[in-house]
């Protein structure tokens, strides 16, 4: 799919971002694009990759004219950039509108003039009965997406959905590390939280699996594993060998779930089971050719998809966190 295409990636010198292109690369594309706004994350990139295939364009989503200039010419776009921490989009409303909204809707648009092929855009499980401005922003995301197949015969949009993925900038394992190294204690918002966890590494892999397989108006579902946050920290602790590290229980935040959901009762309605990977999301437009090509497949057995449920143990977390490099 990806051999000899011209691919653009938003927030590209992200954690999502340079897993994805440490995985693109060896697919032979013609060339990979990196926009975002970090000039120094986007010069250490090029040092590290140093690939002639690999460019950098200093731009925000938010500016559509620099956005639509870099889509020129390209097959393929991968849209990450955004404001994901929540106390942060809590806090600053009006900027995670405009990065998270508009900025989505700069990017269908800068696509469908410059007659790309597919888009495909990461969304969260906070997008999923939203609780919080960032989930908010990124379910009417995915609702500008999946409709913005309504608007170009020829350019598709895919939305793919995941839950928390280790290894990201500011996620929980480094945070739980740091506070382990610096403050000989853990903090935790509510000991009862759970949440969907899943590596860099497999996420991306799913994420092209889905980039591949979709035809333009469905969101995939990432099947994650789940965890309560208490046993990840107990697990974390225990690796440190520093048996005095204490667990601290905070309150939760403005915003935040004790639990995830990655799919709606609402939404269960129109989902069916792709494979043991993904559901799909069908929308509720007649989007040409979208529920014949999942005509056949199970529906959904079950009303929601909550991280309370199926836990991993401790033995289960030590794994994923082995897979994800954190554990030796």
């Amino acid at each position: 799919m990806f051999t000899n295409q011209r691919i653009l990636v938003t927030g590209g010198t992200g954690s999502w971002g340079h897993e994805l292109i440490s995985q693109l690369l060896p697919m032979d594309p013609k060339q990979v694009i990196v926009y975002s706004r970090s000039e120094a994350t986007q010069v250490a990139m090029d040092r590290e990759f140093e690939d002639p295939r690999l460019t950098f364009r200093i731009g925000d989503i938010r500016d559509k004219e620099a956005l639509t200039a870099a889509c020129q010419g390209v097959d393929y776009v991968f849209h990450l950039a955004a404001l994901k921490h929540v106390p942060v989009c809590e806090e600053h409303p009006y900027e995670a509108l405009k990065t998270n909204v508009v900025g989505t809707q700069h990017v269908i648009e800068a696509a469908i003039e410059n007659n790309v092929k597919k888009v495909i855009y990461i969304s969260t499980d906070k997008a999923a009965n939203p609780s919080n401005f960032y989930g908010m922003t990124k379910a009417i995301g995915e609702k500008l997406i999946v409709y913005a197949n309504l608007l170009s015969p020829t350019t598709k949009f895919v939305c793919v959905r995941g839950g928390n993925v280790l290894g990201t900038n500011g996620s929980v394992v480094h945070v739980f590390n740091s506070q382990i190294r610096q403050k000989g204690q853990i903090s935790i918002t509510d000991k009862n939280m759970t949440r969907f966890f899943l590596t860099l590494k497999d996420a991306i892999s799913l994420l092209f699996k889905a980039s591949v397989e979709s035809v333009g108006g469905e969101i995939f579902v990432m099947m994650m594993p789940t965890c309560r946050i208490v046993d990840l920290a107990d697990v974390l602790i225990e690796a440190s060998g520093r048996s005095e590290v204490s667990l601290v229980e905070t309150g939760t935040r403005p915003g935040e779930k004790i639990h995830e959901i990655l799919m709606s009762d609402f939404e269960s309605l129109t989902t069916v089971v792709y494979d043991d990977e993904y559901l799909v999301i069908l929308p509720t437009l007649d989007i040409p050719n979208l529920k014949e090509r999942y005509q056949g497949l199970p529906k959904v057995s079950f009303s929601s998809f909550s991280s309370e449920h199926n836990l991993m143990n401790k033995d289960e977390i030590r794994e994923i966190l082995r897979r994800g490099g954190f554990l030796s």
